[in-house]
């Protein structure tokens, strides 16, 4: 069995990396990566936010199925995951980064109401694995069967924050806390006059959450090729993650100056008028505090992009570095290498900025890439899910997958890339209204995306509607245009289908069989 190394980012829209079509920002190793996998342009998320959709890639289900719909709550401790059907089948699985299926920033949610749902009958304390304050005095290890993950360490927090098994990593190399950043408006080197969220760090660019990636990452690809038991070694899977390049955007050192603002071109898109979309995209506004959506002006977008570039440039860096390990350590003819990220932004499109309520490709798609050993490289225009990528590396692993799953495997894309495995995905976003977006957004929406057409439908009874063969950039909405009366019927009905087809069967009752077993 090949191993697996997986590389994931955090809020990584699908054009910017090179291999996109971005021809501003560097990621020779990523293009190089791609250039020898089968690299999918129509991929789309289950879910455009953190935590439900890193959910849907470890477990295959939507988040109206694994239960984790927005930020605020974790992934049932029992969930089984594809990592653990790796483990279960002899892999050594590994985590390294940014995990986020556990909730960490519980300042930002007050509690629930009233008597719980239901009893999760967990010991104390299993949803807190992801907290910063278990790591602020001590550092107590890598966490031990984590969803399958044999081991787990954490980097917790984004842009400049130092958290989790990354702190005390960063503190045992010289790193002085007054400059961890464990604040939004902590200590910077530098910093945008045109919004809080583009800085340099403090500290220096070696005790970066990205280097501890790297660095941890790279340690652990090198054990496994020299361990004594290297001879009859188990295959073995990583998981990567960074946490850039979310928001803040903090590329530390020479990173932070790679681009200037003033080479930053604004997308096509952005001084469109908004005025035949929803109700809330209209009234979005400016909010230089914001930490949700928002529309952005043009000045702070363009020092948000020069610093986001540099930040996915320094991923880019690590990735080869990663890469270069595999190669020097004689793995890299029996490692599956897959690419991709949890989900996107809207980076200026349309004027907007960031995530939540805005379902446009610019959150919705993602880079998505799947290296395997001898198979050329190649693109496709096939339909993909983040539902799809747990499917498809058991699939390459031979082991078999698990009740309740509804992604699909992407192997028939691989051997052929005008294969295609699903006609349509299917998009969920549930935000509950707690109030910590000044702008707040439709509580729940549903859309779906197929070869030609997008619709969307908020719990408004507002919608979107695009023809993406006509409207690649969706730019104009025709969910109440007459002459797209006949697509939004036809649309409609494939997304009540698909809200059909996606309602979980999956069994779970007293006497079944472990998730690591079953």
């Amino acid at each position: 069995m090949n191993n697996i190394l997986f590389l994931c980012t955090d809020q990584h829209r699908a054009d910017h990396v090179g291999f996109g079509g971005n021809e501003t920002v560097q990621t020779p190793n990523l293009d190089a990566l791609a250039a020898r996998a089968t690299v999918f342009d129509r991929a789309y998320v289950a879910n455009p936010v953190c935590m439900p959709n890193r959910s849907s890639i470890m477990t295959g289900r939507m988040p109206s199925a694994h239960g984790v719909v927005f930020n605020d709550r974790s992934l049932d401790w029992g969930a089984n995951t594809f990592v653990r059907r790796l483990s279960a089948a002899g892999y050594r699985t590994q985590h390294v980064g940014k995990a986020h299926i556990q909730v960490h920033a519980r300042h930002f949610f007050p509690a629930p109401e009233g008597a719980p749902v239901g009893d999760q009958g967990w010991p104390d304390g299993w949803d807190y694995l992801e907290a910063a304050s278990r790591y602020v005095d001590d550092n107590p290890g890598p966490v031990e069967n984590f969803y399958g993950f044999d081991q787990a360490e954490f980097c917790l927090g984004h842009g400049a924050a130092i958290g989790g098994h990354h702190l005390q990593w960063a503190l045992e190399r010289g790193l002085d806390p007054e400059t961890a950043g464990t604040g939004p408006h902590g200590p910077a080197a530098a910093r945008s006059n045109n919004w809080w969220q583009a800085l340099k760090p403090a500290y220096e660019e070696g005790l970066h959450s990205t280097e501890f990636v790297t660095a941890r990452s790279i340690e652990f690809i090198e054990s496994t090729a020299t361990d004594d038991r290297a001879a009859d070694a188990p295959p073995w899977f990583l998981f990567a993650s960074y946490p850039d390049p979310h928001h803040p955007f903090a590329p530390p050192g020479d990173w932070y100056d790679r681009h200037q603002s003033a080479d930053m071109a604004l997308p096509e898109s952005f001084h469109d008028s908004v005025d035949d979309l929803p109700r809330h995209l209209r009234e979005m506004t400016l909010d230089a505090g914001a930490r949700g959506p928002m529309r952005i002006g043009e000045a702070a977008l363009r020092d948000a992009m020069a610093a986001q570039y540099g930040s996915i440039e320094m991923i880019d860096a690590g990735v080869g570095r990663m890469l270069d390990a595999l190669q020097r350590t004689g793995q890299a003819d029996n490692t599956i290498v897959v690419f991709t990220a949890d989900h996107g932004d809207m980076f200026g499109d349309h004027g907007f900025m960031l995530k939540g309520g805005m379902v446009f490709e610019g959150t919705t798609r993602v880079p998505l890439a799947i290296s395997v050993p001898g198979r050329a490289g190649a693109r496709t225009s096939s339909l993909a899910s983040s539902l799809d990528i747990g499917s498809t590396l058991l699939d390459l692993a031979g082991v078999d997958s698990y009740d309740g799953v509804q992604g699909t495997s992407l192997v028939p894309v691989l051997a052929d890339p005008e294969a295609e495995v699903r006609d349509h995905v299917l998009i969920e976003e549930d935000v509950p209204d707690y109030g910590i977006w000044s702008n707040q957004v439709p509580a729940h929406s549903r859309t779906v995306v197929t070869a030609d057409a997008r619709i969307t439908r908020y719990s408004t009874g507002e919608g979107e509607l695009y023809d993406l063969t006509a409207d690649r950039g969706e730019r104009r909405n025709l969910f109440d245009v007459d002459e797209g009366r006949d697509l939004r019927h036809q649309m409609t009905d494939q997304l009540a289908g698909a809200m059909v087809s996606a309602a979980d069967y999956a069994r779970t009752a007293p006497g079944s069989s472990s998730p690591a077993s079953g």
